[in-house]
């Protein structure tokens, strides 16, 4: 669905030119309020949905009992959120996910039994806002059949991306079935439980035939659409309230868009230019090398919305903290033997102590944790919600 957004501010791109007049007007502005008035933030729209996946009550019921639904994996033991928890802000606490055979929620979750399925190689991203994916700017002309996913975007959409993971060997599948049969397979279990059918044909309408593998991913969608986290302290601040961030959160802000150039990446209402980076990140001895993108360890900018909630972080979870994650910007210089081309971007920033600590203060304050958080006590497979967790 192609929608406009009418906001009365400055596209994303002008809020990063005008980062580069503030020492220039420093003298002119006496508070960090006056410096952040220039810069003219921008906060999160109103959802959009495609236009062939419109929401309804239903839909989203039914895509919540399949995120949960370990009826979705091969050996029937992992779920969508296995990996995408909400005690873990949609993520899961690890740095790279376990998949099929594992056990635990969280730091606890372990590999099962000899380790008999690989790891899933990536860290995995929260699903909390989503829905966003891709958007630059409030009143961008915005499609969500475009919104990229994965750390690699080779999939776009939420519908798309979706119908991914059931096929996967180490994410879902494990050795329930080939891969080829993963989604006849996943049908025909679904059709065999009437209270599936019942609830595929109210969100769909039509017969038993509803119960289909674009229907999965649309559900899935919907309800991966409602969780939606956009009344942070800074988007408080942006919508008014000049209280809601402290003094070191708004000179963090001021550096965030200014010395630290960290908007250079993380821009926009969504902290994220949905762009791929070569960033000279060491690998992970558990998965090993990462090529990324086109082979050239390129993966995709990450948003910072939440980020407090979904350590570890980078594609492969190679930094445990905001502070190591800051260590590393500051230095500037790949921390990869591997690679010594990183992008350009990355250079040393040369912030001190406080000025680091300033803008994980700022990061922390893109927090909000009033997303859908509620558990499931069941779901129509009679299985355990969420699988071995």
């Amino acid at each position: 669905m192609i929608q406009t957004h009418i906001f009365g501010s400055q596209s994303w791109f002008s809020l990063v030119v005008f980062s580069f007049f503030l020492s220039a007007c420093h003298s002119q502005y006496e508070t960090p309020n006056d410096q952040v008035t220039l810069l003219n933030l921008e906060t999160l729209p109103p959802v959009t949905d495609p236009i062939n996946n419109l929401s309804n009550p239903d839909k989203v019921i039914l895509g919540k009992m399949l995120f949960w639904d370990p009826i979705l994996s091969g050996e029937k033991d992992v779920a969508c959120v296995s990996c995408h928890h909400p005690r873990h802000g949609y993520a899961d606490g690890l740095d790279v996910s376990i998949g099929v055979g594992g056990n635990g929620l969280g730091n606890v979750r372990t590999e099962g039994a000899k380790e008999r399925i690989p790891r899933v190689g990536r860290n995995a991203p929260t699903i909390i806002n989503a829905a966003y994916n891709g958007l630059l700017s409030y009143h961008q002309i915005y499609n969500p059949l475009n919104a990229p996913t994965f750390w690699d975007g080779r999939r776009k959409s939420l519908e798309f991306q979706s119908l991914g993971p059931p096929t996967s060997y180490n994410e879902m599948r494990g050795n329930g079935y080939e891969e080829a049969l993963t989604f006849d397979s996943l049908v025909n279990r679904l059709q065999n439980i009437p209270a599936y059918v019942t609830m595929f044909q109210a969100a769909f309408g039509g017969d038993i035939s509803s119960v289909n593998e674009e229907n999965i991913g649309k559900a899935i969608a919907a309800f991966e659409r409602t969780i939606i986290s956009r009344n942070s302290p800074y988007d408080q601040f942006v919508n008014g309230d000049k209280n809601a961030l402290s003094e070191d959160q708004k000179n963090g802000l001021l550096l965030f868009f200014n010395k630290a150039n960290c908007a250079t990446c993380h821009a926009g209402p969504m902290f994220s230019d949905y762009n791929y980076y070569n960033l000279g990140i060491r690998d992970n001895d558990k998965v090993g090398v990462d090529l990324g993108v086109n082979e050239q360890r390129k993966f995709r900018t990450p948003t910072l919305r939440n980020v407090t909630l979904t350590a570890p972080y980078m594609h492969n979870g190679a930094h445990q903290t905001l502070e190591e994650m800051m260590e590393y910007y500051n230095n500037g210089i790949s921390e990869n033997a591997e690679i010594t081309a990183i992008d350009p971007k990355i250079k040393p920033l040369n912030l001190n102590k406080k000025e680091i600590s300033d803008i994980i203060a700022f990061m922390e304050a893109l927090t909000d944790d009033s997303f859908d958080k509620s558990e499931p006590a069941s779901v129509p497979s009679g299985l355990k919600p969420g699988g071995n967790l």
